[in-house]
């Protein structure tokens, strides 16, 4: 018997979506447990620092090279195809760092489960086209990527905490139960509204999907991108170092690092629930660009624990709501038929420019003291991103096919 056909009344919108937040979070936890363990893993396994951050640096990389099939896959196949290859690669791999014989094997299981990162996570566009009306797309997204924070969240606040309690072997054996769980729960419940990616009526290329770069909107959405997430990426890679001449340690630069997922939590389900409501996505969108303008500079130069605090909650309250707007924006712009290839080349360009703006800010910092011009640098970056912004135009959020192709036609223009 169909197994979709079987299962699909048990589903609803917000059980898929949830479903689908769970396995993003495992996908990022999987990703980030080690950030903490650094010093950990470098008397384990006897290796250097520069051997460790091979596990962290790894996954931006792969998912560069592996995004565009990604986005193939999920116009070509459907998302649920494609998710559920993502949390096999994933389950296989988690539950290959079990055996904890050397650092390569160790290493091996990261690269597999970074192979099935891009596959879930480029998926998020076409679930929730699938399953929402149009002016609740925002807010599903949202909710859909607060998964991932939460994902990012558990990691690097817990598994210290279960390795120095149950043992870094046993850690590995949670986290690959967790991943098997949380692929075996979307398998049952990530049934699409349509029982096959056939019905769409498209053969993706990696010509057509280039294709969308004719379109001067999405190129712009795809800069922003670049922009965006290299910068989050860059702060959150460096704030212990950028904090440390202004006497915060390293255990209080976590504390910061953690108020700005939490802020990011929960701005990522406000912020998208305001745009459903007001049917717009620029305003909010300049918000989430316009406040870490603001931000960054008070936070980065900032000893007093108390006052970082609270500028790190808003500014993740702020910053990462525009992952889940940039997302709904793309959707909007290109039409479904092609939401899966556009927010792979989207991802792709955020993970572009985290591997980029996370080098190039140890760059500028050079032999100096302090990391004062990084910051400088990541400002300038900043604010490039919300000038780009003012040249986006909006869109009306609910309209039928015939009103979606004559927007793509006027965003050509």
């Amino acid at each position: 018997m169909n197994p979709i056909k079987l299962l699909k009344p048990v589903s609803n919108r917000w059980t898929v979506l949830l479903a689908f937040a769970l396995l993003a979070g495992i996908s990022q936890m999987l990703w980030l447990n080690f950030a903490p363990l650094i010093s950990y893993l470098k008397s384990h396994y006897n290796v250097s620092e520069s051997d460790i951050n091979w596990l962290l640096t790894l996954f931006p990389l792969i998912y560069i090279l592996l995004s565009i099939h990604s986005g193939k896959v999920i116009d070509r196949r459907g998302y649920r195809y494609s998710i559920l290859i993502g949390g096999v690669f994933m389950s296989v791999f988690a539950c290959l760092r079990v055996f904890d014989s050397s650092f390569s094997i160790l290493l091996i299981g990261q690269i597999g489960i970074a192979i099935g990162q891009p596959y879930i996570l480029n998926a998020i566009s076409r679930l929730v086209v699938d399953w929402f009306p149009k002016n609740q797309q925002a807010t599903a997204t949202g909710i859909g990527t607060v998964g991932m924070f939460m994902g990012m969240a558990f990691a690097l606040s817990t598994t210290p905490y279960l390795v120095n309690h149950f043992g870094f072997q046993q850690t590995l054996i949670i986290m690959a139960c967790l991943t098997i769980i949380s692929t075996l729960i979307f398998f049952f419940i990530g049934i699409p509204t349509h029982s096959n990616a056939q019905e769409i009526d498209i053969t993706p290329t990696f010509r057509n999907q280039f294709v969308l770069f004719k379109n001067k909107q999405f190129i712009l959405l795809n800069i922003i991108s670049f922009l965006g997430l290299g910068v989050f990426n860059g702060l959150t890679s460096w704030i212990e170092q950028i904090l440390k001449p202004y006497g915060v340690s390293s255990e209080q630069a976590g504390l910061v690092g953690g108020s700005l997922i939490i802020g990011g939590i929960i701005g990522s389900v406000i912020i998208p629930i305001l745009s459903d409501l007001v049917g717009k996505r620029k305003p909010f969108l300049l918000l989430t660009i316009i406040f870490p303008l603001l931000l960054t500079y008070p936070l980065c130069t900032s000893g007093h624990l108390t006052i970082l605090l609270i500028i790190g909650s808003l500014l993740g309250f702020f910053f990462l709501p525009a992952f889940a707007l940039l997302l709904s924006v793309t959707e909007e712009l290109v039409g479904e038929k092609q939401s899966g290839a556009a927010t792979s080349l989207l991802l792709m360009a955020g993970n572009l420019g985290a591997v980029i703006v996370i080098a190039a800010m140890q760059i500028v910092k050079g032999s100096q003291p302090t990391w004062i011009h990084s910051v400088y640098f990541v400002l300038i970056l900043l604010f490039i991103c919300c000038v780009l912004t003012f040249y986006l135009k909006e869109m009306p959020i609910i309209f039928d096919e015939q009103n979606k192709k004559e927007n793509k036609k006027s965003m050509n223009v």
